[in-house]
């Protein structure tokens, strides 16, 4: 019988060159992943490869929603895996509707996103996907 892969699901896009942005949050050490990195200083980098499953919910793919749902889901990640205090949700929230108003988004679809991050995930700042094995 062949060996069999282990995978997690939920991944729609994937980073092609490495992204990088200033988040605000300053861990007192620099925070590696694999293809993530936060800076004592703030800067938050995206290595290229990385997946993310772009905007949840019953939120529409827009332009205007993908580099906030990028940057949201990495720091998401980062809260998930502990490397981040469960105070820098509310950054990461308000950080996405930022964001999306600053590519084009209308400050009122904006601000029903940020409202549905407050409200409806939570659990997506503390629960992993969990793995899955084929065949």
């Amino acid at each position: 019988m062949p060996r069999p892969i282990i995978y997690r699901d939920g991944y729609k896009y994937q980073l092609v060159r490495d992204y990088r942005i200033s988040v605000g949050i300053m861990p007192e050490k620099r925070i590696d992943e694999r293809f993530l990195c936060l800076h004592p200083w703030g800067e938050l980098v995206i290595l290229a490869g990385y997946s993310w499953d772009g905007p949840s919910g019953p939120a529409v793919d827009t332009r205007n929603f993908m580099r906030g749902s990028l940057i949201h889901d990495a720091l998401y990640q980062l809260l998930r895996s502990g490397e981040l205090e469960p105070q820098h949700r509310i950054t990461a929230d308000k950080l996405l509707r930022e964001i999306c108003i600053e590519d084009g988004m209308s400050k009122l679809r904006a601000w029903w996103v940020y409202r549905g991050v407050r409200l409806g995930a939570s659990k997506a700042a503390h629960v992993t996907r969990p793995t899955m094995t084929a065949p």
